[in-house]
């Protein structure tokens, strides 16, 4: 989710906890609570720091070791370390919320299209299930509601109880029409491998990436009506030398390890080569943002290279500094 969202269920979390009658009855201990879910919202994605260094840092490693399985308690443990000498009250229940913080924080995480590495050490793999956009306008809103309850003088505890139990059912309602989807892409097209939902910020609109034996097929979904946007053939990545030298390059490296479908294109030209390859999942405007690209001289050296979400084909050129084709 976005920071916002983990922000304002960092104050649900904090505010659900006082149903608990300890911390109800103890302001020093309720305040600790606080601070401890919303710091615990947020550390997760202390990884976002990555994006000072550059790109391909960022991709490979946002949302992974520190949304794995391990960091669940370090996390909890360092903040309730810290709060328990600050506020000198029950590390129980400073623990225990915190740590319900940190994990509701990567547990909404999956349900988005980016996903995370949640199942690390044991797995790599990126979980994303497509359900829920990383900003989704009702999960803000009734949190927003709920605090603003809270803040005119509601029972916290009971104010948040009844947000997530309706949440519950959004995201159940959310799922089902993701499955509807898939069930009518799995009677459009034959020979279905693999189905990539991507929800917008619109309620009833979807972003989707079919694999199918032969083809890739970007399509969106609308009110329940299907538009197939474009289909590509499927080729697979040639075993080439020009291919092999630009995976070695860092950005190229982060794209593949994150993004589960893609096509590729090779430019030749009279100086230099130009790798490149497109994450099929998010389509804006006819142009596809998120992207590999690499640049190698005839020597097979790599020259410059990008990864990231780049809107036009000139914002592109100057990013990597290419040589004028």
């Amino acid at each position: 989710m976005d920071t916002g969202t983990h922000v304002l269920m960092g104050f649900a979390l904090g505010g659900l906890a006082t149903l608990d009658p300890t911390i109800a009855h103890d302001p020093t201990l309720a305040h600790a609570v606080l601070i401890g879910t919303l710091v615990g919202s947020q550390a997760p994605d202390i990884d976002t720091i990555l994006k000072l260094k550059n790109n391909a840092k960022y991709i490979r490693n946002h949302r992974g070791i520190t949304h794995s399985i391990p960091a669940l308690f370090v996390w909890t443990l360092l903040i309730s370390v810290v709060l328990f000498y600050v506020y000198d009250t029950s590390f129980f229940h400073v623990a225990l919320w915190t740590w319900i913080a940190v994990s509701v924080h990567v547990f909404v995480d999956i349900f988005n299209s980016y996903g995370t590495q949640a199942l690390r050490p044991f797995s790599k793999k990126w979980i994303a299930l497509g359900i829920i956009n990383t900003f989704d306008p009702f999960i803000f809103i009734i949190h927003v509601a709920g605090v603003v309850l809270w803040l005119s003088g509601h029972h916290a505890g009971y104010t948040f109880l009844s947000v997530y139990i309706v949440l519950i059912g959004y995201y159940i309602i959310r799922y089902r029409q993701q499955q509807a989807i898939k069930q009518k892409l799995k009677q459009m097209f034959s020979d279905v491998e693999q189905i990539i939902t991507v929800p917008t910020i619109k309620w009833n609109e979807w972003h989707l990436a079919v694999t199918t034996s032969t083809h890739f097929y970007v399509a969106r979904a609308q009110s329940g009506a299907i538009d197939v946007l474009d289909v590509f053939e499927k080729c697979p990545v040639p075993n080439i030398s020009v291919i092999e030298k630009a995976k070695q390059d860092e950005n190229l490296a982060a794209f593949l390890s994150f993004s589960p479908v893609y096509r590729w294109e090779i430019h030749e030209y009279d100086d230099h080569y130009e790798v490149r390859f497109i994450d099929l999942r998010y389509r804006s405007k006819d142009y596809y943002p998120f992207v590999a690209v690499v640049q190698l001289d005839r020597n097979l050296n790599i020259v410059s290279s990008y990864t990231g979400w780049i809107f036009s084909e000139k914002k592109l050129r100057k990013k990597l500094e290419l040589i004028p084709s």
